[in-house]
């Protein structure tokens, strides 16, 4: 959906990754630098189904977070890659996750070495 101009910000960010598999799509396609073809991301992504796959990827192309090519072949191929701005939210996500490491400690008696961070 397009931004308004009385939106919230935050709410406009929270929008744009909410959704089980948005942030596990976007890690990969930050983590390969290059663009990614639909079929490996279904196989990085065993458990989502094909329609719940596209309707995220259509989602965060939608919202400017990631482009999609297609190729004219006699085979189509589509291919997923990260925009500048996609690109540019890495910071913001890496500072979420401190985040919640840190509000994980705290509220727990773990320590670092007991979360899985990958």
């Amino acid at each position: 959906m397009p931004v308004q101009l009385n939106e919230c910000p935050v709410e406009v960010v929270i929008s744009s990754l909410s959704g089980r598999w948005k942030i596990p799509i976007y890690r990969y396609l930050y983590k390969n630098d290059q663009p990614v073809r639909y079929s490996a991301l279904q196989r990085h992504l065993p458990s989502i189904s094909k329609k719940v796959l596209t309707e995220q990827l259509r989602e965060l192309e939608r919202d400017g977070i990631i482009e999609r090519k297609s190729y004219p072949e006699p085979r189509p191929r589509v291919e997923y890659a990260l925009t500048s701005a996609g690109r540019s939210m890495i910071e913001f996500l890496d500072q979420i996750g401190e985040w919640g490491v840190k509000h994980i400690l705290s509220n727990k008696k773990l320590s670092k070495a007991d979360l899985d961070l990958d």
